[in-house]
């Protein structure tokens, strides 16, 4: 007999096991098949920005991850005479009340997912299971799967997501046209060393362009870009390696070299992340430049976005159409991604020593005049958000508060989920009988914070969001993205009226 279960999930890196996690805890059953019968020792990403360390935290391992990752801090590109070209000074706290930036050994971090997911009713894993078939049916897809070893294993499931990586079977059994943008080949050094005294960099020398940063606590990581006429075989070599790292000071005496390997950074993206009943997250559905160190982020953020809008079709709270709104508003956040890291990789690749030259003249320029390089996200695609609204489908904050005696994080300490604040009273009182019972009935979290309210806002962001926003309340999705504002009391029930058309009959005005 076939196993049964709300979502089979294909592929357990951190999106699969991220969108596990996210779902077992609304009450789902997830059977989780991984060809891979271990986990993958080796460093893989090692960036995640502010926003995913809150979707990590909605995980449920903030603890674990502070204990495993360390804030990235300053990023600068030089030029070969070690000139300072570009400077981006990364803050120990966001808009999500995490570091700009951080950086994780990924085995570390996978390892702290697993166990999340392990210790989660309703959370199956079988590793050393590989698919080669996925049937869709009138109200399931049946997925199988075999061991190395023959064994078969069948799953019916209601819903099937694809987070097996950029050669997933899942994709190529939904026949979807993948758009790709351009590949390039990198020798990834990653390494274990005490031996290191410079902030994280971007070398722009056109003999070499070159990466510097951390590679989580203790470990260090290296790019160093394949050069025209210079073969895969002759650069993915130890001696090579250690040969490159010498001028930085590492040699096999004050250094292990955990793992040197030649990459094909890839830039591509799948037209449409769902067939039916099939959908796709993570490099299974796009692949991003390491330009940014976008790739992890972009897969959990599929993950957490994912998570609320199957839940709340699983439950018949909305119709399967808002399964659409998830392609649409994914897409092109990850475009903007990606378009914004092949322009960088532009940027740091050059190798003519002329090109380079005038490239160092007009951002050093820019620096000497005092400007900083900023890193500015991308706001989600149209989707499940209200139309017309300038602040709907930007990323909201979340900042310190106190309230009953109990003071930290807005997600931990008040609630997540979709959450209604105001700033001008208890937004609860100014829901009627009809759209109170439809938000509680979603799991509605209402909060007045600030003005005399019973949550003190510490770090003044939910005050300097009303200020700049010019409204009284705002509607906070699930992924801790803006449904919506309202700029007074009484347009508050249209806002949730809004919400439930929403989700009731999606409209998607995507004209890309």
């Amino acid at each position: 007999m076939p196993e049964r279960c709300d979502v089979a999930i294909v592929g357990y890196g951190p999106t699969g096991q991220t969108l596990a996690i996210l779902l077992a805890q609304r009450g789902w059953r997830v059977t989780v098949l991984e060809r891979w019968p271990t986990r993958y020792p080796m460093p893989r990403a090692v960036h995640f920005d502010h926003e995913v360390a809150r979707i990590l935290q909605a995980a449920g391992v903030a603890d674990e991850l502070r204990e495993i990752s360390e804030s990235f801090g300053c990023y600068e590109w030089r030029n070969a005479a070690g000139e300072t070209l570009l400077r981006f000074d990364l803050v120990e706290s966001s808009l999500s009340g995490w570091p700009d930036a951080s950086t994780v050994h990924q085995p570390d971090l996978e390892r702290v997912l697993d166990a999340r997911a392990r210790a989660l009713r309703g959370v199956t894993v079988r590793r050393g299971y590989e698919v080669f078939h996925v049937e869709q049916r009138t109200d399931s897809v049946r997925v199988r799967a075999q061991s190395a070893c023959g064994t078969v294993c069948d799953v019916d499931a209601r819903w099937v997501i694809g987070c097996d990586g950029a050669n997933s079977f899942v994709r190529r059994a939904m026949q979807v046209p993948v758009e790709e943008m351009g590949e390039f080949d990198w020798l990834i050094v990653d390494v274990i060393t005490r031996e290191w005294d410079w902030e994280n960099l971007q070398l722009c020398d056109p003999a070499r362009p070159t990466t510097l940063v951390s590679g989580g606590p203790g470990r260090r990581r290296f790019e160093f870009m394949r050069l025209s006429g210079e073969s895969r075989d002759s650069l993915d070599d130890a001696a090579t390696a250690w040969r490159l790292l010498e001028p930085w000071g590492l040699t096999e005496s004050n250094t292990s070299l955990e793992r040197h390997a030649v990459y094909t950074f890839r830039a591509r993206w799948a037209e449409s992340w769902r067939e039916g009943r099939v959908l796709l997250a993570g490099d299974a559905a796009h692949l991003l430049p390491p330009f940014l160190s976008q790739g992890l982020g972009s897969g959990l953020r599929d993950a957490v976005t994912l998570a609320w809008k199957l839940d709340l079709v699983l439950r018949g709270r909305a119709a399967v159409e808002l399964l659409d709104t998830y392609t649409h508003e994914r897409l092109r956040h990850v475009r903007s991604f990606i378009e914004h890291s092949l322009a960088f990789g532009r940027v740091i690749g050059v190798t003519n020593p002329e090109e380079a030259e005038a490239r160092d003249v007009e951002l050093a320029a820019f620096t000497r005049a005092g400007e900083r390089g900023t890193l500015t996200p991308p706001v989600m695609g149209p989707g499940t958000s209200l139309a017309g609204d300038p602040n709907a489908g930007e990323l909201f904050a979340q900042g310190r508060v106190r309230t009953a005696g109990r003071e930290g994080l807005f997600d931990d300490v008040v609630g997540r989920g979709w959450v209604l604040l105001s700033c001008d009273g208890d937004p609860a009182e100014m829901l009627d009988s009809e759209h109170g019972a439809l938000f509680a009935s979603l799991g509605g979290v209402t909060a007045h914070v600030g003005s005399g309210g019973p949550i003190e806002d510490l770090d003044a962001r939910y005050t300097r969001f009303f200020e700049r926003a010019g409204v009284r309340a705002v509607l906070v999705r699930p992924d801790f993205h803006v449904f919506g504002t309202a700029k007074g009391a009484g347009e508050v029930n249209a806002l949730i009226g809004a919400l439930a058309r929403e989700l009731a009959c999606p409209t998607v005005p995507y004209d890309d």
